[in-house]
């Protein structure tokens, strides 16, 4: 009888042990994953903070050519 219940006790820590392998598995799946999306998230930030970088070099381009016609129509007098 003895023997039987070791055998049930060890059968029953051995599928615990598989269900703790499948979960540590998952788990270090689920890390790759979320460490992938952390990389794809930052890429798409520096995306965006580059893409704000050049709307702001345009628009001070137009601002200083803006300027240069101001000057120009001032020194002509065909201020409208």
């Amino acid at each position: 009888m003895s023997d039987n219940v070791d055998n049930l006790v060890l059968e029953h820590l051995r599928a615990l042990r598989g269900g703790q392998d499948r979960i540590e598995s998952e788990l270090r799946e689920v890390a790759a994953r979320l460490t992938s999306l952390e990389a794809s998230t930052a890429a798409g930030r520096r995306d965006s903070a580059h893409n704000y970088e050049e709307i702001i070099r345009q628009q001070s381009s137009i601002d200083q050519i803006k300027a240069r016609i101001d000057q120009i129509e001032r020194r002509l007098e065909i201020v409208g």
